[in-house]
């Protein structure tokens, strides 16, 4: 004990000058605390109830002899009194057990009032006879219980249980010694201890340690040690421990024993326990005075101590220890504060004292890491580094690590600031920056092996306890690519290990078997961010992973079927045609590959365009720019065709390099391509599809821009752009496909166009050379589909100076012949038609002027004779009026004949409304005035709306009698 330090943790409150009221005339026999007061218990039966600072509220008369004990019940407003009143027969006992209500009061006398007493109970009778009571203790069981134990001088505790206040208890009793030396076998203290429902009963004599089992029937008795201690040195802690105090020391008993003990020498007057503290009044019997310490067992230092007068009483009350002197003095200590405390051990240099303080009494864990702060700071300022890193490693996750990083920049302290960064990230407190520091802190010194053990760390859910990128990118900066790979792999960050694999250590072969292994969605993504230097390097196993990706083959393919689940939509080779931007024949060997792998392909229309310019290019040494322009700026391709491939500044204007740029070589691979892209042409457009599976457009202009005749004229002919197809025979004078390309597509019977014959004519006709053969083929066909008059192939042909007569002379001879009889054919018609036509005017005329003269003697109808009524038509048919019934106006064998007649001019007056029809006949015609001819001959088109001519009207005569 003497070699424990002593500190002034409390102090004395109210400068040290209390009393106990006046009001307190008698000796104070027993106190008791609880609820904001203190209850005083006097030798002349009265009891006075003390406020803060010891200010009397009031008091009354408990019992008229003396008060030997009191207790304050805390859950209930309750006062229990043992005292001695006036004795009412020899055989009661004068003690009694008194229990008040202090929220209630009756009045005594005109201005004071007392607690209403509630029970008075008897303690002694005949099955409990009396003895002296040395100890009285009360446990507050679940209200109204109550569990009162009596201590007696002759070993015996005598137990109350029960609603003390309706006297509904049991007693029963407890015997501990049975000496016949009373001093050795009296009761001096008891403690109670609830664990649960366990109810137990700690009992002490002067000679002896006992623990009472309450729950079992009769009570249970365990006998804990031999030796025991006078009255007022028992207490309990918050452990609910049992402490006693002898002259040698002071003693801790548990259920199962003793425990630990305290060499504290002297005389313990007082025993008590304070909120973790030990109070002990020991004293001087040679000097006469008490010596009150406060004990800190777990930091093994005195927090108070103080000498002063004879104590009679110890209680605590209102947060302070409360001492009440023999002269009835009293001294209130209450405990300093936290920081107080601290500061007073910063200034001694007592950081291992603070530690411990702050650490015993629960305090935050913000105050706890403060004071390893300061200590740590302290120990920094006498350069012992080691110890304070340990106290700063203590104050991680309050403390800002920069505070502490700062401290140790120095390269000499590289290796304490490399354990204070390791365990900021062994509690996932570290940041980017502190990930960056620790891994150039192992880079610096080199050490592999921490190396390894930071790296391949991971918490309890599998993940890294850094920033994942952050520990790569500085693991690659120092040329540790092994463990940034291992990183990197790890934790799926996949594009990091193929751009170290690919950029820093060029292992091409292992990055492909890496993609190979991933899953597809992942290895798309690779592929396109680091294609273009795997194709650069590995062209042939590039692709081929890029056909595994793109179709349904290949390894990539059965692990997405693996896990039973395929919902991976395979990506189109189009997204992949950035990575082929300086090297467009492995585009072309992927996307050829691709077309006979892949027969429908969504993106089919942009495969085939993009191999159409790879076909047809004069040269490889470029990118196809219509590739390019589907290719947005993230990389996706876009789903339009770009028709702008003017811009390529390696093409001349009619599509061929410069012949010192060719080879032998050079040249068969262009004319092996230009077949390809022919035999594509026409694959790719189907028979049976309107559309092909290309853009035309595009397509024209590839063969246009690189002289390609074949695709041209194949898809002009599919576009039924015929005068197209000639032109590229007229540019390149081939005068025997021209003609024969009118032949195949001139032919109108097979669904061609005769007027392909007068372009080729006028071709002729411009030329300016020598092409009598030549012509007169043209005029064989133009004769024989009567294409063109002769005047315009006179007209036409005039224009070529190198032609002579002697070349249409007999085309001209035999049309003019031709004429001649068609013209003789249309006079002995028209000759016809105007005898004809005499003949009907005569016969309309004798019918306007002369009478007719019915002579059938027979119905025309049901050839009976003919009788009245009949009827007669002017078309000399008669009939019966019964055989025509209703229709009397028409005659029934000569109106089909007059119907269709009046049918076809009502049919021609609703055509001549029709101007679209008349004019598509017109243009649609070989000879356009033969159609207006007809439309006037038919009195289609005439001056008047309504025709002139007389019409022919089948009136009928009724007659009665002739």
């Amino acid at each position: 004990m003497y070699q424990w330090r002593k500190f002034e943790f409390f102090e004395e409150k109210y400068a040290g000058k209390c009393l106990v009221p006046d009001e307190v005339a008698g000796k104070i026999e027993c106190c008791s605390s609880g609820r904001g007061k203190i209850v005083v218990g006097c030798e002349d039966g009265t009891v006075s109830l003390l406020d803060r600072g010891f200010k009397f509220s009031y008091g009354f008369q408990a019992h008229t002899s003396s008060v030997l004990f009191l207790q304050q019940l805390k859950q209930r407003n309750f006062l229990l009194t043992v005292g001695e009143d006036e004795q009412i027969s020899p055989q009661l006992s004068s003690v009694c057990l008194k229990v008040f209500d202090l929220d209630k009061t009756q009045p005594e006398g005109p201005s004071t009032s007392i607690p209403d007493c509630i029970q008075i109970l008897r303690i002694f009778t005949n099955q409990f006879p009396e003895a002296k009571i040395t100890s009285f203790l009360v446990l507050e069981e679940a209200p109204p219980i109550l569990l009162i134990a009596i201590g007696l001088d002759n070993g015996c505790i005598y137990c109350i249980q029960g609603d003390i206040a309706r006297e509904r208890i049991k007693r029963f009793m407890l015997q501990v010694e049975n000496r016949q030396d009373k001093t050795q076998c009296a009761i001096t203290g008891m403690g109670f201890r609830v664990d649960g429902k366990a109810f137990q009963l700690f009992a002490v004599t002067p000679g002896s340690v006992s623990l009472f089992n309450l729950q079992t029937q009769p009570a249970s008795r365990q006998t804990l040690d031999q030796i025991g201690c006078n009255v007022n040195s028992v207490a309990m802690n918050d452990r609910l421990e049992l402490i006693i105090g002898r002259p040698e020391a002071v003693y801790f008993y548990e259920v199962d024993g003793r425990g630990p003990c305290w060499a504290f020498e002297g005389e313990k007057k007082f025993l008590g326990w304070f909120r973790g503290y030990l109070l002990c009044v020991i004293a001087d019997q040679r000097s006469g005075t008490n010596t009150f310490n406060i004990f800190d067992l777990k930091n093994r230092l005195i927090a108070h101590s103080i000498v002063g007068k004879e104590v009679s009483h110890m209680l605590c009350e209102w947060g302070s220890i409360l001492l009440i002197m023999s002269d009835k003095s009293a001294l209130c200590i209450g405990e300093k504060d936290m920081e107080s405390k601290l500061d007073m051990l910063f200034k001694k240099n007592l950081y291992t004292v603070a530690i411990n303080l702050v650490q015993s009494q629960q305090a935050d864990a913000a105050a706890t890491a403060e004071v390893l702060r300061k200590y740590g700071d302290h120990l920094y300022s006498k350069q012992d580094f080691d110890e304070a890193m340990a106290q700063y490693i203590h104050t991680i996750g309050h403390l800002e690590p920069s505070y502490v990083i700062q401290k140790f920049l120095d390269a000499q302290r590289i290796y304490n600031l490399t354990n204070y960064l390791e365990k900021l990230h062994e509690k996932g407190l570290a940041s980017k920056d502190h990930t960056t520091l620790l891994l150039n802190c192992y880079t610096k010194l080199k050490d592999v092996d921490k190396l390894n053990i930071f790296i391949k760390s991971e918490d309890g859910v599998g993940e890294h306890k850094f920033d994942v990128e952050t520990a790569i990118r500085v693991c690659r900066a120092a040329n540790y690519h092994e463990h940034a790979m291992y990183v990197a792999k790890k934790s799926g960050r996949h594009e990091w290990y193929l751009k170290i694999l690919l950029e820093d250590l060029g292992r091409y072969e292992e990055a492909l078997q890496y993609i190979s292994s991933l899953e597809p969605s992942q290895a798309g993504v690779t592929v396109k961010e680091y294609g273009k230097i795997l194709i650069e390097h590995k062209p042939t196993e590039t692709i081929k992973i890029l056909m595994e990706l793109c179709t349904e083959e290949g390894e990539t393919s059965k692990r997405g079927t693996s896990n039973g689940s395929y919902a991976y939509m395979l990506p189109s080779p189009v997204d992949f045609l950035n990575i082929f931007i300086h090297h467009p024949r492995s585009l072309m060997v992927f996307l050829e590959n691709y077309i006979k792998k892949v027969k429908d392909s969504p993106a089919q229309v942009e495969i085939h365009n993009t191999l159409l310019e790879l076909y047809l290019s004069s040269d490889l040494n470029f990118f196809p720019l219509m590739s390019l322009s589907n290719i947005g700026e993230n990389g996706t391709s876009k789903p339009e065709s770009s028709l702008g491939l003017a811009s390529n500044s390696r093409v001349e204007s009619n599509g061929k390099l410069p012949p010192e740029h060719k080879d032998e070589n050079t040249e068969k691979d262009h004319q092996e391509r230009l077949q390809k892209g022919l035999v594509l042409l026409k694959s790719a457009w189907p028979s049976d599809q309107e559309q092909p599976l290309y853009d035309v457009d595009l397509a024209i202009i590839l063969c246009e821009m690189n002289a390609f005749k074949e695709g041209l004229l194949y898809l002009y002919e599919k576009l039924k752009l015929y005068k197209e197809v000639i032109t590229c025979y007229m540019r390149s004078h081939d005068h025997e496909g021209l003609i024969a390309c009118c032949k195949k597509l001139g032919d109108s019977g097979k669904g061609g166009d005769p007027t392909l014959w007068a372009d080729l004519l006028k071709y002729f006709g411009e030329l300016g050379e020598e092409c009598s053969k030549e012509v007169r083929e043209v005029l064989t066909y133009i004769e024989r589909d009567d294409i063109l008059p002769p005047i315009m192939v006179l007209q036409t042909l005039s224009s070529n100076p190198c032609l002579t007569l002697s070349v249409i002379k007999d085309y001209i001879a035999r049309k003019l012949e031709h004429e001649s009889k068609l013209i003789e054919e249309d006079r002995r018609m028209i000759d016809k038609y105007q005898e004809e036509t005499t003949t009907m005017r005569k016969e309309i005329q004798d019918l306007r002027t002369n009478a007719r003269i019915f002579q059938l003697s027979k119905c025309t109808a049901c050839t009976f004779t003919l009788d009245l009524p009949a009827v007669h038509f002017m078309c000399m048919h008669s009939f019966h009026q019964h055989c025509l019934g209703d229709n009397e106006k028409e005659c029934p064998e000569c109106a089909p004949e007059y119907r269709s007649v009046l049918e076809m001019k009502r049919s021609l007056e609703q055509n001549s409304k029709s101007q679209d029809q008349f004019f598509h006949q017109v243009k649609n015609s070989k000879d356009g005035f033969s159609v207006i001819a007809e439309y006037f001959g038919k009195g289609i088109i005439s001056k008047n709306s309504e025709g002139q001519a007389g019409s022919l009207n089948t009136t009928s005569t009724s007659t009665d009698d002739f």
